[in-house]
């Protein structure tokens, strides 16, 4: 492995995802990628989002790891939590629904909304199986990958609560880390942090998600021998 591409918050923008990996010219088997959570929501391919991932991970040995977006499609699909329905309808969940199931585009109310549900098991099962099934985070001797962060209060940051690692946000970024690694994150938007998309590096941690789903950029950030760069493909009106 010569490059290690780190991609974060792609949330259904299938468009700019398949843009950023041919600009950065990645090559199975030579590079490794890794894919920090939030597949679905929010963008327009949710559903083609989550087959191109498995795709990668399945037949090109990418690490992905599950976002607090797909474990809430997740929790969806298997139980019956109308908590669960509002939240996820909340948070842009209503794209993914039309991606998966053309009825979708309907007025949503509860009956519809339970068609879509058995319709996407049904169809999507296994896509539901592998989102359930993906790593909280990756680790390798440089970085610990994480989609939302670690919680500064736990000595051990592999005992703190599977939640934390896909929601946790200003009690991670702002606090200084307790770990030898450099932590790589997505889910708090780069913008929200430092008033823009790039990249934000600090002190151990680094920030890549771009907000593309919001019509800003999808980030990479490359390591290769010691050293960053990132790359940033910015999404388009026709993307989303």
């Amino acid at each position: 492995m010569t490059r290690t591409l780190m991609i974060s918050d792609i949330h259904g923008c299938l468009e700019p995802f398949e843009r950023l990996l041919e600009e950065v010219r990645f090559v199975p088997g030579r590079d490794r990628l890794v894919l920090l959570g939030d597949y679905v929501d929010r963008g327009p391919k949710s559903k083609d989002v989550v087959a191109k991932v498995m795709e990668l991970v399945e037949q090109y040995g990418a690490i992905a790891l599950r976002g607090n977006h797909d474990q809430r499609l997740v929790d969806l699909i298997r139980s019956n939590d109308p908590y669960v329905r509002s939240k996820f309808m909340e948070h842009g969940g209503k794209m993914t629904i039309n991606s998966y199931w053309e009825r979708g585009r309907e007025k949503m109310n509860e009956d519809i909304l339970r068609e879509a549900v058995a319709y996407i098991e049904h169809n999507y099962g296994h896509h539901i199986d592998f989102l359930g099934k993906l790593p909280l985070y990756y680790e390798d001797d440089r970085h610990i990958c994480v989609h939302a962060g670690l919680n500064p209060a736990y000595p051990n940051w592999k005992d703190q609560p599977a939640r934390d690692f896909m929601y946790i946000k200003k009690d991670f970024y702002r606090a200084k880390t307790k770990v030898d690694r450099t932590v790589v994150f997505g889910h708090t938007r780069a913008a929200e942090i430092h008033g823009v998309s790039e990249v934000w590096f600090h002190e151990g941690k680094i920030a890549i998600d771009g907000g593309c789903a919001y019509g800003a950029q999808l980030n990479c950030l490359i390591y290769e021998e010691g050293a960053y760069t990132t790359h940033a493909t910015k999404n388009s009106p026709s993307s989303l």
